[in-house]
C-alpha cells in the first residue's frame, strides 16, 4: 500500500520541533538525516511512532529518521514545508567541547558529506563492472573504443571525486559551493596533476618558494573535504575585512589566492596522509588477521549501519579500489550481513501470524537479498524483534569467515545483494563465482534457520499498529520456533 509521504514528513517536522528547529537535512539511501539546533525539542517517542518510520538514530545534534528504499519521496515532501534554517527561532543550548563531540562532528561532516555522493559512486562503479563483463564475455575486445568510453563514463564520478566531494561539503558547511568547486578543480587540473607527476619523480615543485608534496588527488575524498571546511571560514573572515564596494570582485579574488594555496600546500598533503592512514590502519589489521577480520567485520556491519558509522569506510573503499582495483575486508563482510537480515526476514515472515508484519518482513527480504538494502530487515524486523538480530549477526560472522577464506573481494562499492554479486567476481579467478554463490546462500539459509532456532516475540494483530511501537514490543507473545 502506497504511503502519504507528504503527511509522514510534516509529522517528522513537527516531531522534531517544527521547521524552526532544523538546522539542515540531507538524505542517503533509507534515511532522512536532520541536524536540529536544540534537541530538547525533539519529541523522540512520538517521532518513534509516525506510521512509516521505521527507527529513529540519535547523534548529538543530528537525528537519522530510517523510512527505506522511498526515502527520496519523503526528502522532496520535507523541502516543500520549509527551507531548513530560514524560520527563526531560539538561540541553539551551547555545548561543551568534548573530545566524544568533536568526534561526532567529524563523522557528521563525513557521512553528511558522502552520503549524497553514494548514488554517483554506485552507478559508476557498475558501469565499469559492466565494462569488466562485457571485455570478459569477448563482446567487446581488450581496447575497444566502447570499452574505453564505458570506462571513462564509470571512471568519471572517481576521478572527479573531490569535485563532487567540495561541492557537497559546501552544502553542509553553509559556504560558496562555486568558489569550493573552484578550488577543488585545482587539485584535478590536467597541468596541476602533469606538475604533481613530475614532483613526484623527483622533481622541485614550489609555490611562492615554499615546497609543495608530490600528491595525486584524484580519487580522493578528504583533502576536498577538509578544505571546505578550511573555506567556510576564510570566506567568513575575508567578508569581514572587505569594503562592502569591493565584495563583488575582491571578496572572491582573495578566497581563492589564500584558500588555493593553504589547500596545495598544506591541506592537501594533509589529507592524503590522514586517509592513507586510515586505510593502513584498516588493511593492516586484515593483513594480520586475515579471514577473521571479515568474520568480525560481518558480524559488526548491522550494528555499524544503526550507528550511522558505516559510512566512515566510504572513503577507505574508494581509495583502496581507485590503488588496488579490488577491496578485500569490508565489501566482502558485507554479503554476509545484508543477506542474514535479508534470512532472517524471510524466517519471520514464514513463522509470524500478523499479517501487516508478514507484508513488512517479506518487503525487507526482498530489499536485503535483491538490492542490498538491508535497513529496511534491520529496523523494520531484526531490531524491532531483537532475536532475528542476534541470528544475523552470528551468521554474518560465519558467512564473513567463509567469504575471508574464499578470498572475496569486490571490484565496486555497490552494496551487496543478488544484483550488485557480479562486483565480487574476478576475471582471472573463475572459482569466485562459486565462492560468492556459496556465501550468499549459506547467509540466507543459516540466518533463516537460525531465526527459527532461537524464535522470536511474535506481535499481535491488534496490537501492530505503527501508532504504538514501543507497546508492541513490551506486549509481545512467543511464537513457538523452537
Amino acid at each position: 500500500m502506497s504511503k502519504n509521504y507528504a503527511e509522514i514528513s510534516r509529522a517528522i517536522v513537527q516531531a522534531l520541533g517544527g521547521a524552526e528547529n532544523i538546522e539542515a537535512v540531507t538524505h542517503c539511501m533509507t534515511r532522512l538525516r536532520f541536524v536540529v539546533k536544540d534537541t530538547g525539542l525533539v519529541d523522540n517517542a512520538v517521532l518513534k511512532a509516525i506510521p512509516g518510520v521505521m527507527g529513529v538514530v540519535h547523534a548529538d545534534t543530528q537525528c537519522q529518521v530510517i523510512i527505506g528504499n522511498n526515502v527520496g519521496q519523503a526528502f522532496q515532501e520535507v523541502l516543500k514545508l520549509a527551507t531548513p534554517g530560514s524560520a527563526p527561532a531560539a538561540q541553539p543550548v551551547r555545548r561543551k567541547i568534548t573530545l566524544k563531540r568533536i568526534g561526532a562532528g567529524i563523522l557528521d561532516a563525513l557521512v553528511g558529506t558522502m552520503s549524497p555522493l553514494i548514488p554517483a559512486i554506485i552507478g559508476g562503479s557498475m558501469v565499469k563492472l559492466l565494462a569488466m563483463i562485457l571485455n570478459m564475455t569477448g563482446v567487446f575486445a581488450e581496447g575497444s573504443s566502447t570499452l574505453v568510453i564505458l570506462n571513462v563514463i564509470g571512471d568519471g564520478a572517481f576521478f572527479f571525486l573531490p569535485i563532487m566531494v567540495a561541492a557537497s561539503a559546501a552544502l553542509k558547511f553553509k559556504t560558496n559551493m562555486s568558489l569550493a568547486i573552484a578550488i577543488a578543480g585545482v587539485l584535478v587540473h590536467p597541468n596541476f596533476i602533469d606538475l604533481m607527476a613530475k614532483a613526484a619523480q623527483g622533481q622541485a615543485v614550489e609555490f611562492a618558494y615554499i615546497p609543495v608534496t608530490a600528491v595525486k588527488y584524484t580519487y580522493t575524498v578528504i583533502p576536498a573535504l577538509v578544505m571546505t571546511w578550511i573555506l567556510s571560514h576564510i570566506e567568513r573572515i575575508i567578508d569581514r575585512i572587505t569594503p562592502a564596494v569591493t565584495k563583488n570582485f575582491l571578496k572572491p579574488m582573495l578566497i581563492v589566492l589564500v584558500a588555493a594555496p593553504i589547500a596545495i600546500v598544506l591541506i592537501g598533503p594533509l589529507g592524503i596522509w590522514i586517509g592513507s592512514g586510515i586505510s593502513s590502519l584498516v588493511y593492516t589489521i586484515h593483513g594480520y588477521l586475515g579471514w577473521l577480520s571479515v568474520a568480525i567485520m560481518g558480524a559488526l556491519w548491522p550494528l555499524l549501519v544503526m550507528t550511522g558509522m558505516h559510512r566512515v569506510f566510504t572513503p577507505t573503499i574508494i581509495q583502496t579500489i581507485a590503488e588496488t582495483g579490488k577491496e578485500g575486508m569490508v565489501m566482502p563482510s558485507e554479503i554476509g550481513a545484508n543477506l542474514s537480515l535479508g534470512g532472517s526476514s524471510l524466517a519471520v515472515a514464514f513463522k509470524t501470524k500478523n499479517p501487516e508484519l508478514r507484508q513488512t518482513a517479506l518487503a525487507a527480504a526482498a530489499s536485503a537479498i535483491v538490492a542490498g538494502i538491508s535497513e529496511p530487515a534491520l529496523y523494520g524486523v531484526a531490531v524491532r524483534l531483537k532475536r532475528p538480530l542476534i541470528a544475523s549477526l552470528i551468521s554474518g560472522f560465519i558467512c564473513g569467515a567463509v567469504a575471508g577464506i574464499g578470498g572475496l573481494a569486490s571490484h565496486s562499492m555497490a552494496s551487496p545483494g543478488l544484483f550488485t554479486s557480479v562486483q565480487f567476481f574476478d576475471p582471472n579467478n573463475p572459482m569466485s563465482i562459486v565462492w560468492v554463490g556459496a556465501v550468499m546462500a549459506l547467509s540466507v539459509v543459516l540466518s533463516f534457520v537460525l531465526t527459527l532456532v532461537l524464535g522470536f516475540e511474535d506481535i499481535p494483530v491488534a496490537e501492530s499498529s505503527p501508532k504504538k511501537p514501543d507497546a508492541v514490543v513490551d506486549a509481545a507473545k512467543p511464537v513457538n520456533a523452537n
